[in-house]
């Protein structure tokens, strides 16, 4: 593309977006045909949310709707929050109940949460989301501004004048300054009128609502041309006044400071102007308002001005507790003073954003009980509470974006597909002391490693169930199951406590990120002939320094940084046994059994407890054939040995194998497609625990049994000529070529798992 075309691709984005201004009956009649543009602020953030549609994730092993909308879909995900979906789903209902008007109408809603668990991005989300959505059709967002340059001279402000041919001029035009509704501008009884015949038509459970009058801004102006067409004696006197010449409906895009309004922790000022605005003392003068104030003299550019229409946000609430008080009558009266006389309605759906301490502020008069002068603000704030991610998968994805520039949010089909991004490799480029640039490899398993060790310090010890461990628990919350050789647990099966602390405090994103950064700098003592194995992280290299930096973190209270230390066994031993599982299926990967024979293994068993037919190539009915299934569970299952068979008939522990491990899933999978004509052929081989074993999974009896010279306490350097040299080779490259690792890391990776399996080698 061309500088031109690039060019031409921006003003095409912007015709899309901006409207041509309307007339005031142009809208009514654009709003029975669209009603959602319309809406008053807690509805239109609901549809903003809704419209992004859901999608289905896992979060602490159950399966949860969740709105895509938090997922930042038109921004690439940069500003996704990941997990917390129950928070979130939570925080959706009270806005639906807002909008309805059936409860909650007095409520301020509050997120509140440790460090680093995507409060601030829940802020960046809803700008980002609300911005894309207002640029939709369905989305549109509309006020009002006006122009009383061809009204009667007056001089009391906004540029009036008389007979001036350029009075149409887009400069004389002036926008409403807090996003007034542009229903606002028809006299009460007949805006009540107009929204009773449009929510009539609505098949939306949510009626549209306006309660608010004009804002001051706009009333000086109505008030002007009112009084100006009544001395005429103008009869069709609101005509007149929302005449096109005079007011005119315009779209705006959702953004900070139009239509949101952000208070930040560093901002200042008397509550009034972190409310509303200040006056400006030189444009009263300027506009001579005779002794008053005139609201054309105001800034607007407090946090509930920006925020009307829409959505008002006080981050780091805890530094602006003062201000929460003078909060307390806005939702419920909807309407600020910008002075003792002059108020405006605001239309706004608040939400404030705090760490824990703004909870300790609120309740350091808690012993007064009943008088306790925070009473009445706690009781409007409606909490939401942001934990630390307890999915692995989710946190692999969160440090990935902490130490790269991806963005994209993680979806799968199925967990196999989660589990390839969870032990994927990631190189960083880094430059050097000297100033050059080199590639830094974080080894597979690495960030899972990382991952892991972070959701392990973060779940509820006391409510693990006998039997099960941290990293257990772990796995259970990211795949909703355990599995346990051939058996699969659901989560249902496990007796969770309910009353868990999961995911309250524990290692943050932030410590991770800090210490994977450091591991790019540091100098390791690791030297190969060949391979830059100097430039690889290792999994072990992680977990160890996340351990040992505990103790300087000043993050960490003693108690915790006991307590994180002692949790780092199981991680580690997790992550070693994912580690020799790529090292054996790499080792065996030409030696596996193919689908065709376990396919044939399968049809078999069934049609011989079925006495289902079964067919050989030529179409002729054949018996189950016993010897095949006895090779079959004796060389292939590594399972039973002859002394189980009486000659090729099982013995009763083989026939409770085949009934137990392998009919058992074939009648789930049957049950689960009970609608579609179930053939044993049509199943997913995969789907059966025992057969997935079979086809993806070896052991070192296996490596054993096929390499009858293979030794590992000679990998490191083996023999010109061995069967180990030549194992290690094919070993490498099929590392390399399908369980994504670089050389590099492979030889590092196989020379870990050799130097512990040479201990144990007979």
């Amino acid at each position: 593309m061309t500088g031109n075309d690039y060019v031409t691709e921006a003003d095409r984005t912007l015709e899309e977006t901006y409207e041509e201004p309307m007339s005031l009956a142009a809208y009514v009649d654009r709003i029975f045909e669209n009603p959602t543009i319309a809406s008053h602020a807690s509805k239109y953030l609901l549809e903003a949310i809704e419209a992004a549609g859901t999608r289905t994730v896992v979060e602490e092993g159950e399966e949860k709707e969740r709105y895509r909308f938090f997922d930042d879909p038109h921004n690439d995900g940069e500003h996704a929050i990941l997990g917390n979906t129950e928070v979130l789903n939570e925080f959706v209902d009270d806005l639906r109940s807002i909008a309805s008007g059936r409860a909650k109408d007095e409520k301020i809603i509050w997120f509140e949460g440790p460090t680093a668990t995507g409060k601030s991005e829940l802020k960046r989300c809803l700008v980002n989301g609300l911005r894309e959505y207002s640029k939709t059709p369905e989305g549109r967002r509309y006020t009002v501004e006006w122009n009383i340059t061809t009204a009667s001279p007056d001089n009391r402000g906004l540029s009036y004048g008389d007979g001036d041919p350029t009075a149409m001029d887009d400069k004389h035009w002036y926008e409403s300054p807090v996003q007034a509704h542009p229903l606002s501008v028809f006299p009460e009884d007949v805006r009540e009128t107009l929204l009773d015949d449009l929510n009539d038509s609505l098949e939306d459970h949510v009626p549209v609502r306006v309660d608010a009058a004009l804002d001051p801004f706009s009333r000086e102006a109505y008030d002007f041309l009112e009084e100006q067409y009544r001395r005429e004696g103008k009869e069709a006197l609101f005509s007149a006044i929302a005449d096109d010449d005079h007011l005119r409906v315009k779209n705006y895009v959702v953004d900070v400071g139009q239509g949101v309004g952000v208070l930040h922790s560093e901002d200042d000022g008397s509550p009034k102007e972190r409310l509303v605005g200040s006056w400006m003392h030189g444009m009263l003068q300027e506009l001579d308002s005779r002794g008053r104030k005139n609201p054309q003299a105001f800034s607007y550019d407090g946090v509930l001005s920006q925020g009307n229409s829409v959505l008002t946000i006080v981050e780091d609430a805890a530094q602006h507790a003062d201000l929460l008080q003078k909060l307390l009558n806005v939702p419920d009266e909807q309407s600020v003073k910008l002075d003792k006389g002059i108020g405006m309605d605001v239309d706004t759906q608040m939400l404030i954003i705090s760490n824990p301490d703004l909870e300790a502020q609120l309740n350091q008069h808690s012993d007064r009980n009943g008088m306790d002068p925070l009473k009445a603000l706690k009781r409007r704030l409606d909490k939401h509470r942001f934990g630390y991610l307890t999915n692995l998968s989710l946190e692999c994805e969160l440090i990935r974006r902490e130490l790269t520039n991806e963005t994209s949010v993680w979806e799968a089909e199925s967990y196999a597909e989660l589990e390839e991004r969870i032990r994927e490799p990631v190189t960083v480029t880094v430059k050097d002391q000297a100033g050059e640039t080199r590639d830094q490899e974080f080894a597979p398993h690495a960030i899972e490693a990382a991952a892991l060790y972070a959701v392990v310090t973060r779940l509820d010890e006391e409510s693990l169930p006998n039997g099960l461990d941290l990293v257990d628990k772990a796995l259970i919350f990211d795949q909703g199951y355990l599995q346990e050789g051939d058996s699969r647990r659901e989560k249902d099966e496990f007796n969770f406590d309910s009353e868990t602390h999961d995911g309250e405090h524990g290692i943050p994103v932030t410590y991770t990120r800090d210490t994977l950064a450091e591991l790019l700098q540091t100098d390791r003592d690791r030297h190969h002939p060949e391979l830059s194995v100097e430039d690889v992280v290792m999994p072990r290299d992680v977990l160890n320094t996340m351990a040992e930096g505990l103790a300087a973190a000043p993050v960490f209270s003693m108690g915790e940084r006991s307590e994180f230390e002692n949790r780092i066994v199981p991680v580690k031993n997790y992550i070693f046994d994912r580690q020799e599982s790529d090292v054996i299926e790499a080792i065996m990967h030409d030696k596996r059994v193919d689908e065709e024979t376990v396919a044939e293994y399968v049809e078999n068993v069934y049609a011989w407890e079925t006495d289902e037919p079964l067919y050989n190539d030529r179409g002729e009915r054949v018996e189950p054939d016993p010897l095949k299934m006895k090779l079959f569970e004796v060389e292939h299952l590594g399972r039973f040995s002859e002394a189980e068979y009486d000659g090729n008939r099982p013995r009763e522990s083989v026939r409770n194998f085949r009934r137990e491990k392998v009919i058992t899933s074939l009648n789930r999978h049957a049950w689960e497609h009970r609608d579609e004509d179930f053939a044993v052929e049509d199943v997913d081989l995969t789907a059966i625990p025992v057969i997935k074993s079979v086809l993806e999974s070896h052991d070192w009896d296996d490596v054993e049994r096929t390499f009858e010279d293979f030794d590992p306490r000679q990998w490191d350097d083996p023999p010109s000529g061995t069967e180990t040299a030549t194992v290690k080779d094919q070993t490498i490259d099929t590392m390399v070529e399908h369980f994504d690792y670089s050389e590099a890391s492979a030889e590092l990776t196989s020379r870990h798992i050799m130097g512990q399996v040479s201990y144990r080698w007979d």
